[in-house]
């Protein structure tokens, strides 16, 4: 009764004050909509909150900061999962390269050695243990040199190798002293008569591919001089010789030219190499031969060092025949010229060819070409002897696929696959705006973790790479990155390589093609909002704990409800974790998952560990 009192017995409303509201209202309204529209100053807001809450400076591993952890809401989920640490016995497993699951394969054009996967119901999960003793490796550039004994405890290639200065066992460290099969002066000294053809010191050769690299000095010693060389060879040829190459600082991958095509895009070396790598080249109606071509960009460059080249000298110590020799290299002279290649140089062990610009003036006789219009489409894909084609060009001095500039001009040059109108979906001025986020990003990680940026983290993954822009903006001669890009994502790899970075294909529902604890840290940028529903994201977490170096980092970022998920499961695995709000403030829904992955070691018990902090 009262209510009604006061309602019909207050004062009546006056019409101008009801028109005044209104019409605030509307006012108010449409200035709200003019300012979220993309055209007034609406993301200020959370720029102005980040502001006024500056994060701290860290100098240890721990990451506190100013950032309040995000609120998350109890809920019936279950409780954090334990995650045991596996068998000693899986202190180097690869998940998808295991000498068991390798000897059920033919072993003709080495099929056993490519990629095979272990079934979901066949998968471990549980936590690869590091062996007792396992140290910090040195800092670079200290690490291409010396190599903790305790952390790859294998002294066959000293060994079997000794005469060629491969590594030598001293004390309890490795040395790295530069040697190789057909460099026996060093691999500077190598480089130097390679540098005498092809210009290596103008920035025109910036990315590299070293096919059967044994433990990567080629690619060690090209590092200092601003060239990223892109390692492979297949596991257990030689023992652990991929895995010395990572622990040494040196971008690398357990790899083989068998029978389906290397996971890189065409195009992506600058030059490529083959010192003694024992792969058969004119075999298969020179296949590999063709592999390389693919992957080589017009204008680059191939060296062949060891057999067939100067078979006059060695043909006694290689037990093969003169009339064999000279019958090997007559036909990769022949094959050379069919994919318009020009040889530059021979002289002593090597021999340089250099591919053409263009097809233009290339005078092939009845050459199989290829007719797939996609030559980047390689994911477990077979090979076929035939020849990729250039891109179409207008004139005889046209650089097919676009000309790129001397590095490090290139690195922020639009490249020319986006000038072209190749990567469907990204324009010239998206990519700009792309490197300006990406420098904004690290800049913002460099306050969370002062070390970025230092030799602290040296081997460093972009897990899902975009265009680069992670790598670009952290690019320094303290460290290098493997930019993946996935299977099921925007085929973006071939403008990292213009780029003048480093990648690879991968598909994060198997095992990556590296032995454990290679990574310094990883970063992954919406991986597992790719990923949902495509896989458990519980075995993409464990795949990165098994890559990752104990005290290694990860830098996540997704959505609150995606990494809260993440959060959860990382905790059971020996990460110390922390959610803190976007660079932009905590408006944003996307976060950034900051984890540390504890230090412990196997005890030598196979049904125990030993922790240390």
């Amino acid at each position: 009764m009262g209510l009604k009192q006061n309602v019909t017995g207050g004062h009546k409303s006056n019409p101008m004050s009801i028109f005044i509201v209104l019409g605030l209202c509307c006012f108010f309204y449409l200035l709200g909509a003019w300012q979220r529209s993309g055209f007034g100053k609406g993301d200020s807001i959370p720029m102005e909150i980040t502001k006024k809450t500056e994060c701290n400076i860290i100098s240890n591993l721990d990451f506190d900061s100013h950032h309040n952890d995000v609120v998350i809401v109890e809920s019936s989920k279950p409780k954090t999962k334990r995650f045991k640490p596996c068998d000693v016995k899986y202190t180097d497993y690869t998940p998808c390269q295991e000498q068991e699951r390798a000897m059920m394969f033919p072993r003709e054009n080495m099929i056993y050695r490519e990629r095979h996967c272990p079934p979901n119901e066949e998968k471990i999960r549980c936590l690869i243990p590091a062996l007792k003793g396992y140290t910090t490796p040195f800092p670079w550039p200290k690490s291409r040199d010396y190599v903790h004994y305790a952390n790859v405890p294998y002294k066959s290639l000293t060994i079997e190798k000794a005469a060629q200065h491969w590594v030598e066992f001293k004390g309890n460290v490795f040395k790295f002293p530069g040697g190789g099969t057909m460099f026996p002066q060093g691999a500077d000294a190598y480089i130097d008569e390679l540098a005498s053809v092809i210009p290596i010191a103008n920035g025109s050769m910036r990315t590299a591919l070293d096919t059967g690299c044994g433990v990567a000095s080629w690619g060690a010693y090209l590092l200092k001089r601003n060239v990223l060389a892109m390692s492979f060879a297949p596991r257990d040829n030689h023992e652990a010789q991929v895995q010395f190459a990572l622990e040494r600082g040196v971008p690398a991958v357990i790899g083989v030219l068998g029978t389906i095509h290397l996971p890189y895009p065409a195009r992506a070396f600058d030059m490529a190499q083959c010192s003694r790598c024992l792969i058969p080249w004119t075999s298969n109606d020179g296949l590999y031969l063709m592999e390389v071509d693919r992957v080589l960009r017009p204008g680059g460059y191939w060296i062949l060092s060891g057999p067939p080249i100067n078979w006059k000298t060695y043909y006694k110590t290689w037990k093969r025949t003169k009339e064999d020799l000279q019958a090997e290299q007559r036909r990769i002279e022949e094959l050379a010229k069919q994919l318009c290649w020009e040889k530059k140089y021979e002289k002593g062990d090597i021999a340089i060819w250099r591919k053409k610009v263009n097809d233009k003036s290339c005078s092939r006789k009845k050459a199989s070409i290829c007719e797939s219009q996609d030559a980047d489409d390689v994911w477990y894909k077979k090979m076929r002897a035939c020849i990729t084609p250039f891109p179409q060009v207008a004139s005889q001095k046209e650089v097919a696929g676009g000309e790129l500039k001397k590095f490090p001009a290139r690195l922020f040059a639009v490249p020319p696959r986006i000038a072209k109108g190749f990567v469907p979906g990204i324009t010239e001025e998206l990519y700009h705006k792309d490197n300006a986020k990406w420098k904004k990003r690290v800049n913002a990680y460099k306050k969370i973790n002062k070390l970025i940026g230092s030799t602290r983290y040296h081997n460093i993954m972009d897990m899902n790479a975009g265009l680069g822009g992670f790598a670009a903006a952290l690019e320094s001669p303290k460290a290098w990155v493997m930019n993946v890009v996935p299977t099921i994502a925007k085929n973006s790899l071939g403008v990292i390589y213009e780029r003048g970075l480093i990648g690879i294909y991968h598909d994060w529902c198997e095992g990556f093609s590296t032995y454990p604890r290679t990574y310094d840290l990883l970063h992954a940028n919406a991986l597992f909002s790719l990923y949902k529903d495509k896989c458990n994201l519980e075995d993409i977490l464990l795949e990165m704990d098994r890559i990752l170096r104990p005290e290694g980092v990860v830098i996540l970022r997704d959505e609150v409800d995606v990494l809260t998920n993440v959060k959860l499961i990382a905790q059971g695995m020996r990460w110390d974790t922390r959610l803190l709000d976007h660079e932009n403030g905590p408006l944003v829904p996307e976060k950034v998952l900051i984890a540390v992955k504890q230090y412990w070691v196997s005890s030598g018990d196979s049904n125990k560990t030993a922790i240390h902090r």
